[in-house]
């Protein structure tokens, strides 16, 4: 601790800021496809660049010539003997931890299981798990007569570990209390692979001598009959649901949706266990809000005159909603006065449809960022500020009168109504012109205020089904970061296709919808948006072809045919017959998105082209029409706007658009050039293995939410006229 009472963390000098930087290390895993996907995967010559690729992400370094070896042969040689035993199903989940413990220290430690096998029991259906040690080894000899603990192997100068010690180390660490596997019901046994040698070329492995034990078991190419026996002895052939999926679950690389997550709970926690980076952000606003914030329980006699500011940055699904929820609570409960003010209307209104707070409960909790024109008095303690991009020069809204009207810029608005602020700010996300939020913007501010600013940045992410792969390509396929653009490669924890033609985006979408699935169809905001009409009906604004739907309802109520107000569209299950846009997609996510993209961002030849469209009013119709092809968001498409920060803003929308899902995007473009492009990088797409079903995923896994909103007869009568509609527009 300081002289001054400040936190031992806080710089000499109060206008000094402190940029943490941490990569947080969460359970490694390659890769993760059913054998037979593995094989096709390499038949087209990505798989060994792929799993570089995703070493480098965890590993900060290339990938050796005996990995790259090791993934090009053993891997392959592995795969291809499931297939030849007929269990080309069963999913390898490639370099994986043995443990949920994400710290970097765990990771040196325990190191990586090769290849962990994973399917069901072909008698128990329980799931079945063998862990795998491949070894390109072709000759071996033992270090003492008496033991094979140790062993010389050719072209290594020290002796090695049996392959059976290392493995079953791994056994105890990922059936033991920090294990994917604790709890579960399974099989989990193990083995050694070395497909170059003989068994008289490696005795020295083999023998009374060696170590024992479920997991001891060592196969060469003398013994591949009795290996491919035993995968059938191990694993069902049968085609049902995803058993890896478990694991995944348990490593933390499938999150519960952070809404539905904040249904479960009522609100009062995230249900998120927050790990690695965020935990060491939310500790460290906990304890500022103890050193710096008067006592809540008593009355000091010399108030505390110290102010914070914390700025998190970090991508789409690095969590910062999250760490933000789980504040709140922990902040709130702590008896601290604190509250969550957003700049999304549809992430505030989803909120409050879905988590059952009461109207004077939600204002209690919750606010935007104009709330704070005239600051509170006192002060909160606390005030976390989500989606700090979407901050504005000022807070203005011409439907208040000029009291409520700001008169400074609204980040020191924010900054006057709190001794501590908190913002969370991702800088790919701003999606118009007059969204200020930047990290100078904040630290300025801070510093105006004389205030201790501290910055966290989260690398990790946790969307997309924690596929740090596909937001790598989509930023790169948009032109988001340097990155040029390159094929996509699959890594079976989140899938991407391609399709022609809108009504095969929406056969997919819905497909999956109605299996209880959340899913929703968004598009870029090329297309007029009209108003409902005097009788509530909604207008089919979104026409591509014989295609036509209309946007999500600009209105504050339900529309005629049961349609919901835009600000509940993300989450009412009658919102799946509209298509919503990034204003009312950003902040949340659904399993399934299907993008359309629309002829403001259209591919020719080597780059991407942004095109500003216009809009006539079509007498017959009443209504208006597209009249040139292009942007018809009318903040963006406007004259005064650069073609610079035009191409920008449409560049983060897409952006935003194709992070919103959690397993799958289907993805369609209007321009025929475009959608060749797109096809070209994301390559054929293997149905019958990649695409992340609903009936794919374990019973017990399933997480729906359907109803949303629907707690009414009023409501539950308006979801089924729409429901019936919506089932009518198929045909």
């Amino acid at each position: 601790m300081r002289p001054d009472g400040l936190p031992a963390w806080t710089r000499p000098h109060p206008h000094e800021s402190l940029v943490l930087w941490g990569i947080l290390l969460v359970s490694m895993l390659l890769l993760r496809l059913a054998a037979r996907d593995l094989l096709a995967l390499n038949a087209r010559h990505r798989l060994v660049p792929h799993l570089a690729a995703r070493w480098v992400h965890f590993e900060r370094g290339d990938a050796s010539d005996g990995e790259r070896s090791a993934w090009a042969r053993s891997l392959v040689s592995l795969a291809e003997d499931l297939v030849a035993a007929d269990r080309g199903n069963v999913e390898m989940i490639v370099e994986c931890s043995p443990t949920v413990d994400a710290s970097e220290d765990a990771a040196r430690t325990h190191g990586q299981i090769d290849v962990v096998l994973v399917g069901r029991h072909p008698a128990e259906g329980t799931l079945s798990v063998q862990l795998v040690e491949l070894k390109q080894w072709s000759s071996v000899t033992r270090v003492e007569a008496a033991t094979a603990d140790l062993v010389y192997v050719e072209g290594i100068e020290d002796p090695v570990a049996h392959p059976a010690l290392q493995l079953g180390a791994y056994h105890a660490l990922f059936t033991g209390p920090t294990g994917p596997l604790n709890g579960l019901p399974f099989e989990c046994g193990g083995f050694a692979y070395l497909h170059n040698a003989t068994d008289e070329s490696v005795r020295a492995l083999l023998g009374v001598h060696a170590p024992t034990g479920p997991y001891a078991h060592t196969y060469t190419s003398d013994t591949r009959g009795t290996l491919l026996k035993d995968l059938r002895r191990h694993f069902t052939d049968e085609d049902d649901y995803s058993a890896a999926e478990y694991i995944l679950h348990r490593m933390n690389l499938r999150n519960t949706p952070l809404l539905d997550a904040m249904v479960r709970s009522n609100g009062e926690d995230t249900v998120f266990t927050l790990r690695g980076r965020q935990k060491e952000v939310a500790e460290a606003v906990l304890k500022a809000s103890e050193l710096i914030l008067d006592p809540p329980d008593r009355e000091a006699l010399v108030p505390r005159p110290q102010r914070a500011v914390f700025l998190v940055t970090g991508g789409a699904g690095t969590g910062k909603s999250a760490i933000g929820l789980q504040l709140r609570a922990d902040l709130e409960a702590a008896g601290r006065t604190v509250k969550y003010a957003s700049g999304s209307r549809a992430f505030n209104a989803a909120i409050k449809e879905n988590v059952g707070y009461t109207e004077t409960e939600f204002k209690e909790r919750f606010a935007y960022f104009s709330s704070f024109v005239t600051p509170p008095d006192p002060p909160l303690d606390v005030l976390i500020c989500d989606e700090a991009h979407r901050l504005r020069d000022m807070s203005k809204n011409w439907r208040l009168p000029a009291e409520k009207q700001g008169t400074k810029p609204q980040v020191d608005e924010l900054l006057d109504a709190s001794r501590l602020t908190v913002f969370f700010l991702d800088g790919a996300q701003t999606v118009r012109p007059y969204e200020v939020g930047t990290p100078e913007l904040i630290e300025d501010a801070a510093r105006r205020h004389d205030a201790v600013f501290r910055h966290y940045c989260l690398e990790e992410q946790y969307r997309c089904g924690g596929s740090d792969a596909y937001i790598r390509w989509a930023r790169a396929l948009l032109g988001v970061s340097p990155q040029k653009a390159y094929e996509w490669v699959p890594d079976g924890l989140m899938h991407i296709e391609v399709v022609d033609k809108p009504d095969e985006m929406e056969h997919i979408v819905r497909t999956e919808f109605d299996a209880g699935a959340t899913a929703r169809m968004v598009a870029g905001y090329c297309w007029p948006w009209s108003k409902p009409d005097k009788d509530k009906n909604l207008e089919n604004d979104v026409r591509i072809g014989d295609w036509h739907r209309p946007w999500n309802a600009s209105s504050e109520s339900f529309c005629a045919n049961g349609e919901p107000p835009s600000r509940i569209w993300p989450v009412h299950d009658a919102g799946i017959g509209q298509i919503g846009c990034v204003y009312t997609a950003q902040g949340l996510e659904w399993d399934w998105c299907g993008v359309i993209m629309g002829d403001d961002m259209v591919w020719r030849t080597d780059r991407w082209v942004f095109q500003r469209g216009k809009q006539r009013k079509d007498a017959d119709a009443g209504v208006n029409r597209v009249a040139k092809a292009g942007s018809l968001d009318p903040k963006v498409r406007t004259s005064t706007l650069d073609d610079e920060d035009f191409a920008r803003c449409v560049r983060h929308a897409y952006h935003v658009l194709l992070t919103r899902a959690s397993r799958a995007t289907v993805l369609y473009s209007t321009d025929a050039e475009t959608r060749r492009h797109l096809r070209k990088l994301v390559g054929e797409t293997d149905v019958h293995g990649l695409r992340p079903t609903q009936e794919s995923i374990p019973p017990e896994l399933r997480i729906t939410r359907h109803g949303g909103g629907a707690r009414s007869r009023r409501a539950r009568r308006a979801w089924n006229k729409a429901k019936r509609k919506s089932e009518m527009m198929l045909f």
